[in-house]
């Protein structure tokens, strides 16, 4: 193969990201456009995601964060991401329902995929937060840690008292609260 042929998306691929995201045809062929030009072999590996991420947090270590948000977004555990899971993914994060935003935002805390959220995952990926937006709002409050706001979350949030938080306890605290849904899932529109 090789060749401009290649560099194409394939028909079926256009056809479901039509009918799964809220993009245009002419939308998806210009993310298209972009992904091919910054991702020539059409793969997204976990080092250029890495480097682009960052480039949004200049003042902070994006590092363990993007290693988080690019576990969620690699759907298949490939170690790269396609153009459909990225697609699928900005889709979700950009123009999703809330509910669609929380249900991604729940696997990346569930960091090792077991259906719930412990206190040390939602830790780890709090301090991840904190560490790629750097000393400003890290530091803004000594009493502000990862581990307080994990303590905070879950006792606003595990309505059964069992120490972990089921899908279904993320997203009804979330949607309960407005300040715990733009941080968990970093979306400050709120809607």
């Amino acid at each position: 193969m090789g060749g401009a042929a290649s560099k194409k998306l394939p028909m079926e691929d256009l056809q479901f990201l039509i009918e799964n995201t809220n993009f245009s045809k002419q939308q998806i062929k210009a993310w298209y456009k972009g992904f091919m030009k910054d991702c020539p072999n059409g793969q997204l590996t976990r080092a250029k995601f890495l480097e682009v991420y960052s480039s949004f947090f200049p003042q902070g270590n994006a590092e363990k964060f993007c290693e988080h948000v690019f576990r969620t977004f690699d759907s298949d555990n490939s170690g790269k991401i396609d153009f459909k899971e990225f697609l699928l993914a900005i889709n979700i994060t950009s123009a999703g329902k809330p509910e669609q935003k929380l249900e991604w935002a729940f696997q990346m805390y569930d960091v090792n995929g077991d259906g719930t959220i412990e206190p040390k995952e939602m830790t780890e990926i709090i301090a991840a937060i904190y560490n790629m937006v750097g000393p400003q709002l890290a530091y803004n409050d000594p009493n502000d840690t990862p581990e307080q706001r994990t303590t905070e979350i879950f006792g606003k949030m595990d309505e059964n008292n069992d120490g972990v938080l089921s899908k279904d306890e993320f997203i009804k605290g979330c949607m309960a609260d407005q300040f715990l849904y733009q941080m968990l899932t970093a979306d400050s529109s709120g809607e």
